[in-house]
């Protein structure tokens, strides 16, 4: 994708985790990024601060995705920015740990809100102002799975991938679309730190993906400009389970 040195890149829960990973890949790729957090402010100025110190224009802005105002609130910082938005990545998301019998359905809305409707609401929105550009989907490799143990981020995720094969198909061919599904990265606070190690030992590669190694797939498809409607699994082979 060429022009990154004079384009915007919004990267949702950009603050920390793997959303802070993805900013810090797009500004070395040249990028200006607008970070999105929620409520992890002081994460959100640390990131911020790194990555201007990659030299990196750097907007930082607070929205509640699941708010219609606060969503317009976003995209409307997004056009005071002088740089065309040519990039967004969808990395906001909650994971939250319950069963089909007991999970509350107010839980159950707040996933779908955030990890579903958001992402499809901000894509219709960044589709309004892209000439051309890139959407990408964090999703995951529970989207595949039957994770019993979180129905609503599982089922949300697995929307997720559907949408963006619906999103590609529809945007073409001035805007790509395409999903990373991720497996184990960083250890989630619902599960266990003995979970978290028996799941990573089911791991073909034996060992947690790096955050780079999710973030050199994003540049893949930035380069790539022949792939759109795809999930790109980094999982380190445990779908082959």
């Amino acid at each position: 994708m060429t022009g990154n040195r004079h384009a915007l890149a919004l990267v949702t829960g950009g603050a920390h985790r793997l959303g802070r990973a993805i900013a810090i890949g797009l500004a070395q790729e040249g990028y200006a990024i607008l970070l999105h957090y929620f409520q992890s402010e002081c994460k959100a100025q640390q990131t911020a601060d790194e990555l201007k110190s990659l030299g990196a224009d750097v907007f930082v802005k607070q929205a509640d995705l699941t708010n219609e105002s606060a969503l317009a609130s976003l995209f409307a910082e997004v056009d005071s920015i002088p740089y065309p938005l040519q990039v967004l990545v969808n990395s906001a998301a909650v994971m939250s740990r319950g069963s089909v019998q007991t999970l509350d359905p107010t839980e159950w809305d707040n996933a779908i809100a955030l990890n579903l409707r958001a992402p499809f609401r901000c894509s219709q929105e960044a589709a309004r102002r892209m000439e051309t550009g890139l959407i990408v989907n964090i999703t995951d490799i529970g989207a595949q799975k039957v994770w019993s143990g979180f129905p609503a981020y599982t089922v949300s995720k697995a929307g997720l991938e559907s949408l963006t094969r619906v999103l590609a198909r529809s945007l073409a061919p001035r805007i790509r679309v395409n999903a990373i599904a991720p497996g184990f990265v960083f250890p989630s606070k619902e599960i266990p730190d003995d979970e978290w190690q028996r799941l990573v030992e089911r791991v073909p590669l034996g060992r947690p993906a790096h955050p780079d190694e999710v973030v050199s797939a994003l540049v893949f498809l930035l380069d790539n400009e022949y792939i759109t409607g795809q999930t790109i699994v980094i999982d380190g082979g445990y779908s082959l389970q």
